[in-house]
């Protein structure tokens, strides 16, 4: 199978379940197998949905093995520990680090610095020098405060072949139309956000990073695999179904709504690491509500 193959579809970023203040091991376990019992294509750990700003190092690593157990081998794994913004410790992490069970990296832009454009693409080619596997660009300007162009985007993806996709999350369907009309052959673009999954695909993309496929996989991943197959009629009606959850499981940020969404599942607590806190009653009753209705 090629790695666009692989990768193409729905991929899911993995929680990371928490209960008073450790990593909840056995809902991570039960999390991990309910999204591929649920049909999702594969597997994204310790992302921005996976809390990693707020977990060490050491448990990091641990995750990353647990993760590589659970899994084992059944669905590509996507590392999302690689983004950063000094660059040099950034490449040194890559070339020490054991990808042993990994498949490819996540890495977005510097976060901060607010780099401009070349800045962006010249960190992006010391991450592909140093990273001994693929690397998957990842394009969130709401918490980089710096968006890539798909000038940019388009310029890596023709400068290495190291870099297999972009999960773009800027929001803008022309800016990801522009990379869909001039990538290279095998390129994939990925939706970075869960409502923009079913035109993305319609504009010839490849499938997303999904946050809400953590709960409800197997009505999401239904709706993307009908996107690619060209059935809009089922797409269309599955994505209307999951509208409104969408915009709700962000109601008070990520990954707040989505916990919420796992507890009331009974998967996981709605427990997160500060500064996050967990979702307001008042917000999972409007979870609930819209869940009980699917």
């Amino acid at each position: 199978m090629s790695l666009h193959q692989r990768f193409s579809g729905t991929g899911v970023a993995l929680v990371t379940p928490f209960k008073n203040g450790r990593i909840d091991w056995d809902s991570l376990e039960k999390i991990i197998e309910h999204v591929i019992a649920g049909g999702v294509e594969f597997l994204v750990s310790l992302g921005t949905t996976g809390e990693s700003a707020t977990t060490t190092e050491a448990e990091q690593r641990q995750i990353l093995d647990f993760t590589i157990r659970i899994n084992r081998g059944r669905l590509p794994l996507v590392a999302g520990v690689f983004g950063g913004n000094n660059t040099a410790e950034l490449t040194g992490k890559i070339r020490s680090f054991a990808f042993d069970g990994i498949d490819a990296l996540l890495s977005s832009n510097p976060a901060y610095n607010k780099p401009g454009q070349e800045g962006i693409f010249q960190h992006y080619i010391a991450i592909a020098d140093a990273s001994p596997l693929p690397v998957i660009i990842y394009n969130v300007p709401s918490r980089t405060a710096s968006n890539m162009t798909a000038e940019t985007t388009l310029r890596l993806a023709h400068a290495s072949e190291k870099f297999i996709g972009v999960k773009e999350a800027s929001d803008d369907i022309y800016q990801i139309m522009k990379i869909i009309k001039g990538r290279p052959a095998n390129f994939l673009v990925l939706s970075g956000d869960d409502f923009i999954t079913l035109p993305l695909i319609a504009s010839g993309g490849d499938g997303v990073i999904s946050v809400i496929a953590n709960a409800t996989p197997r009505p999401f991943t239904d709706m993307v695999r009908a996107a690619l197959r060209r059935d809009m009629p089922a797409a269309q009606a599955l994505n209307l179904k999951l509208l409104d959850l969408y915009r709700l499981l962000f109601l008070e940020g990520n990954p707040t709504g989505i916990k919420a969404a796992l507890e009331l599942s009974g998967l996981c607590s709605r427990d997160t690491r500060l500064p996050l806190v967990p979702m307001t009653e008042a917000g999972v009753q409007l979870i609930k509500a819209e869940m009980d209705q699917l």
